[in-house]
């Protein structure tokens, strides 16, 4: 008797709204940063970044809530666009929104303070908020050892590492599966 293989089930199993949800925030995503590249040695266009956050939620962590998913493509739209906390809660309700508002920088605070109210404010984050934040700094941490900013020197390189570590303390307990490929991706510091 032939043995019949189960068919492969997608790896973000969303119910149809939520999928719609998820490509709308990622269309209004590729929008907004149409215009900017990452700083590498090429430039890589900027959606990228949010769409290798969504990848790291949904395909390396199993998240399925396409409210974070939907952060984690709009997370920079505030801090890097003209986008509006109003046009993001219009668009995408008041949780995506809310989640997007807690990962924004200050833009009035100088970088120090910046990086400061990340490491202080991590552990405050909602669940949400705390798994975009995870995503991030593993692809950041990606793109700093694989793909950095070209005017980045090993020191400075070396630096972001340690502080996103220190970010990442602060968000431990949310997601062990997330945080474990943190710590492999950390591994890797210059």
């Amino acid at each position: 008797m032939k043995s019949r293989s189960k068919p492969r089930q997608p790896a973000l199993a969303l119910p149809s709204d939520g999928l719609a949800l998820v490509l709308e925030a990622a269309s209004f995503a590729a929008d907004r940063h149409r215009k900017q590249r990452r700083k590498d040695l090429h430039a890589t266009p900027y959606i990228n970044h949010p769409l290798a956050l969504a990848s790291t939620l949904a395909v390396e962590g199993g998240v399925t809530d396409a409210e974070v998913i939907a952060a984690a493509l709009l997370h920079d739209t505030l801090e890097d666009t003209q986008t509006t906390a109003s046009e993001l809660r219009e668009a995408f309700g008041d949780r995506v929104a809310a989640m997007v508002e807690e990962v924004t920088d200050d833009p009035d605070l100088d970088n120090d303070d910046r990086k400061q109210r990340q490491i202080d404010h991590a552990p405050h984050l909602s669940h949400g908020a705390k798994l975009v934040k995870l995503a991030d700094k593993i692809s950041n941490l990606r793109d700093v050892a694989d793909h950095p900013p070209h005017a980045w020197g090993l020191q400075r390189k070396r630096e972001y590492f340690d502080w996103a570590a220190r970010v990442v303390a602060g968000l431990r307990g949310a997601h062990p599966r997330l945080e474990a490929v943190f710590d492999e991706v950390v591994k890797r510091r210059p």
